[in-house]
């Protein structure tokens, strides 16, 4: 049976909270191109101290390469380290 991706985007990334935390996480991206921090291409994300996409303040993000920032440390029982 073949996947239905529009049912799968609706039923999560489709949500409000979901809308709204991307919203943020573009802005903060936008933020970062502005001051010159970031690139289009340049392989880096902008990084969230706190974890929480919403939190857009100064001191809260960071400039990291994409695939250190894309992950994070497990512990044994695959939570955050």
């Amino acid at each position: 049976m073949a996947r239905d991706y529009r049912k799968e985007y609706d039923r999560y990334q489709g949500t409000a909270t979901q809308k709204k935390r991307r919203a943020a996480r573009n802005a903060a991206r936008r933020a970062g191109i502005r001051t010159g921090a970031v690139r289009k291409g340049d392989g880096k994300d902008i990084h969230h101290v706190d974890g929480n996409p919403m939190n857009n303040k100064a001191g809260n993000t960071q400039v990291r390469a994409a695939g250190s920032n894309r992950s994070f440390h497990r512990n044994k029982n695959a939570g955050k380290a």
